[in-house]
């Protein structure tokens, strides 16, 4: 198995591993430490059918059932990014999965099902080089600080309660997802590195400042992290494979090529609650 970098920052290609035989503990730690490296790592070529697409995410932790899209037929685990059948607009934004959970995942495996002819391509950013590039005070202003994230940022009511059922869906899964607070720098339980730990998708507000202040600064760490420097950009083929480590990066799907259509699947590996350099929480 060897990798080739993408970029200083993020991004690899990994080759001389079939995703779809049986893994050993050895291959599976290397896939691993290549993940801790690069952040998000792309395998081309692979043949995974949905099952085996969730048994190779297992092997890297428990895995999350999305409380909104729709799944593979006999694998819950397993969503199905549709654009023919699923509104999808809180893709087409920077945004780290899921982290209006108390317990954001680890990190998430992608697989092209049905790709449009052009367009379609990914972006991931490094949410670690992001953070470095800040200035030393900067850094110390918000390593105190924590913000709010929410379910319905990018799952309104508008969008996905268009019927009765939909409705009542929606109630159920906003109560079991109240809006969280995770730390603005997280530290990587893994590598002890630190990440600006807020996104575009799901975070509202800095706790504990004004709403003023809260805005400007969301919006200059927004624009920070798109920042072109961090980021890597892929070029979907069918049968590739992407790996990316949710805890300290951020994703972009682009939304380019419409009215064609494009399939993906995905499935979400669990994670920890983040941790950052204080542990101050605001009522």
């Amino acid at each position: 198995m060897s990798a080739h970098a993408l970029s200083p920052h993020i991004g690899a290609v990994v080759q001389g591993v079939d995703l779809n035989t049986s893994l050993s503990s050895d291959t599976i730690r290397t896939i691993r430490d290549l993940l801790l490296r690069h952040q998000v790592i792309f395998f081309r070529n692979q043949t995974l059918t949905p099952h085996q697409h969730r048994d190779f995410a297992k092997a890297f932790g428990s895995l999350h059932v999305h409380p909104v899209y729709p799944t593979v037929p006999d694998v819950p685990e397993a969503i199905v990014l549709d654009t023919e059948k699923n509104d999808l607009k809180d893709n087409a934004l920077w945004h780290t999965d899921v982290t209006f959970s108390e317990t954001p995942p680890l990190g998430a495996i992608l697989v092209a099902r049905h790709l449009p002819e052009t367009g379609g391509d990914t972006l991931w950013a490094s949410a670690t080089a992001a953070y470095d590039a800040l200035s030393s005070q900067m850094k110390a202003h918000l390593e105190g600080l924590t913000a709010l994230h929410d379910f319905t940022r990018s799952f309104p009511l508008s969008r996905f309660g268009r019927t009765a059922d939909e409705r009542n869906h929606w109630a159920d899964v906003r109560n079991r997802n109240l809006p969280v607070e995770h730390p603005v720098i997280r530290i990587h339980p893994e590598t002890g590195r630190r990440a600006i730990f807020v996104n575009e998708g799901f975070t509202t507000e800095i706790c504990g400042i004004e709403q003023d202040e809260s805005a400007a600064l969301l919006s200059f760490l927004f624009r920070h992290l798109a920042r072109p420097e961090f980021q890597i950009r892929w070029t979907w083929r069918e049968g590739d494979v992407a790996f990316w480590d949710n805890r300290i990066t951020q994703h972009y799907a682009v939304d380019d090529y419409r009215p064609h259509r494009r399939i993906m699947h995905r499935v979400t590996i669990m994670g920890d609650k983040p941790v950052g350099p204080t542990h101050t929480i605001h009522s």
